[in-house]
């Protein structure tokens, strides 16, 4: 469903994949939801097994991922439901209509628990109790306060003042100012010319953003990421930025938004945001057309220690393959030196900024979380 209207109906196939077709009046009047891989055409098309175990990216998007998944599934396991042996329809039908973006889902069955939750600390201090194992009992309000976002960091949705924010908390391993840390991400992101969406800290410490998959007056927008447009696993991550790129030239067919793109390979390179992966760039339809969402999830610290996403399949790459990377999608030889020159000092200063304040390594466990709790310590994984 797309703003009450019948977009297609799935179905399991024989293979244990989904099947999608497009109802006919989507067909003359509505969009193709994801152009690469369900063109607006009125075929039946059959989801590959993998990367998504039978489910279309497009779809797959809509997910839960990360620490919804991990609650979700903790939930679950009270019923005495495996989460992982459900069928993909089986888990969007959990999603229903609570999802990100604008799509929704019938049946609808999704978890519905009262949230009990008002404090912010009361919220960081029952996601590293579930986390670290000592309670399950928050399992289900800390999910339905997640909105089935992804990403590994628990995350809840909040109204203020009539503006809808995604505000974010720290991992069991996170540094205590992780919240600071992105705040400074974004701020210098924003410098650079990367279109960001708005951003603060709540409580002085945690970091939010405003949603972008709601326009002013609260309408869903469809939004998809390039591992949901392109089918692609972030788990290992092996997407590269001339893929990057090349996409979203195809999708949104404006050279703007492909200079915005390159300028944030750029940053993430020159700032370390290692976070670079498939589902950490996304793209909304807004008015009949692509664009590029504003840049997200910017921080340094990555389960991996190095970028999700490779510049020519290269782990340290040179400017020499950053320009190499624009010219393959028509960027002059110049526009790509001048972005690299903006870009790259607003970087390199980040990062002195951080080590300035000398962020450090903690190797989080639930007793030093305790304490880094209480003394306000700060790690940085580096």
């Amino acid at each position: 469903m797309y703003h009450d209207r019948l977009v297609g109906q799935l179905t399991m196939g024989i293979n244990d994949t989904c099947l999608f077709q497009y109802c006919n009046e989507w067909l003359h009047t509505g969009f193709s939801i994801s152009p690469l891989k369900l063109p607006l055409k009125g075929d039946l098309f059959e989801a590959p097994y993998l990367p998504f175990h039978g489910n279309f990216g497009v779809f797959e998007d809509c997910m839960p991922g990360g620490y919804g998944e991990y609650v979700l599934q903790k939930e679950l396991n009270k019923e005495g439901i495996n989460y992982q042996s459900l069928t993909p329809l089986q888990k969007l039908s959990i999603v229903g209509s609570s999802g990100m973006g604008a799509l929704c889902y019938i049946p609808d069955n999704k978890i519905t628990i009262p949230s009990k939750f008002k404090d912010l600390d009361k919220i960081q201090q029952a996601a590293l109790d579930i986390l670290s194992g000592k309670t399950d009992k928050n399992a289900g309000r800390l999910y339905v306060d997640s909105g089935n976002s992804g990403g590994v960091r628990p995350k809840i949705l909040l109204q203020e003042n009539g503006s809808h924010w995604i505000v974010k908390f720290r991992h069991i391993n996170d540094p205590i100012e992780s919240g600071k840390i992105e705040y400074m991400y974004s701020h210098a992101a924003k410098e650079a010319g990367i279109i960001v969406p708005r951003f603060k800290l709540f409580n002085d410490r945690y970091f939010g953003v405003e949603r972008f998959d709601l326009s002013p007056d609260g309408e869903r927008i469809h939004m998809v990421t390039a591992s949901g447009l392109l089918d692609e696993d972030i788990n290992p991550p092996k997407m590269d930025y001339k893929t990057l790129l090349a996409l979203t030239g195809y999708i949104t067919q404006d050279h703007i938004e492909v200079e915005q793109q390159f300028r944030r390979m750029v940053f993430n390179y020159y700032a370390e945001n290692f976070d670079d992966h498939a589902r950490n760039f996304s793209f909304l339809y807004v008015d009949g057309k692509w664009k590029l969402s504003p840049a997200y999830d910017m921080t340094h610290d990555s389960p991996l220690g190095q970028h999700a996403t490779s510049v020519g399949y290269k782990a340290n790459p040179t400017e020499k393959d950053f320009i190499e990377a624009g010219s393959s999608v028509q960027m002059s030889h110049k526009l790509c030196s001048d972005i690299i020159d903006e870009v790259k000092p607003i970087g390199q200063l980040l990062l002195a900024k951080l080590k300035e304040n000398d962020y450090s390594i903690v190797e989080g466990n639930e007793q030093q979380t305790k304490e880094d709790l209480n003394t306000g310590r700060v790690g940085f994984k580096r």
